[in-house]
C-alpha cells in the first residue's frame, strides 16, 4: 500500500510540474493537496457508519456542487460495495508498474 501511495504522490508532483509551477510553488501546492487528502481520509474513515445525511454533508464540505448530493452518496456507496467485492490487486494488474 505504501508503494501505491508513493506512486500517487509522485504522479501528483509531476502533474503540478507539468502545469508549470516553480519549485517553491510546488512545495506549497503539495502541502495543500496532502493536507486536503488527509482531511478527506479523516472524514470518511467511518464512512459505513454514517447515515446518508452525514455522508451528504461530507460531500458538501469538499465539493462545490449545487446538485443533489444524496445521489452522489448512493453512487459512492454502490462503488464501495463493488470495490469490497474485488481484490485490490485485480485493479492494479497491468495498470502500473510499482518497480519504478
Amino acid at each position: 500500500m505504501q508503494e501505491v501511495f508513493d506512486y500517487v504522490i509522485r504522479e501528483l508532483e509531476i502533474s503540478i510540474r507539468e502545469i508549470g509551477y516553480g519549485d517553491a510553488s510546488i512545495n506549497k501546492k503539495m502541502k495543500t493537496y496532502i493536507n486536503s487528502l488527509y482531511s478527506i481520509l479523516e472524514k470518511i474513515d467511518n464512512w459505513d457508519n454514517h447515515d446518508v445525511s452525514k455522508k451528504s454533508d461530507i460531500f458538501q464540505s469538499f465539493f462545490n456542487y449545487d446538485g443533489d448530493t444524496v445521489k452522489l452518496v448512493k453512487y459512492f456507496d454502490k462503488y464501495s460495495i463493488f470495490l469490497k467485492k474485488n481484490s485490490f490487486n485485480s485493479f492494479l494488474n497491468g495498470v502500473i508498474n510499482l518497480e519504478i
